[in-house]
């Protein structure tokens, strides 16, 4: 796979889902469906890796978001 921008990073911390998956699929050249895998992948890392830059849960997160 190839290296995500650290833009997806930031968008991911600062909960702007829709501009991490624009520049995934951007990166990646993929379907919505498979940019969505790669965010809830790469926003898992991350929560593992900077647990203290997530102030929200898992539920949290992803309020008022659906796919």
């Amino acid at each position: 796979m190839n290296q995500l921008p650290e833009s997806v990073d930031r968008d991911i911390l600062e909960h702007r889902v829709i501009l991490a998956l624009k520049a995934i699929r951007g990166t990646l050249d993929c379907t919505l469906h498979q940019a969505l895998e790669v965010f809830v992948q790469r926003h898992e890392e991350l929560r593992r890796e900077r647990p203290e830059d997530f102030a929200l849960s898992r539920e949290e997160y992803g309020q008022g978001f659906y796919s």
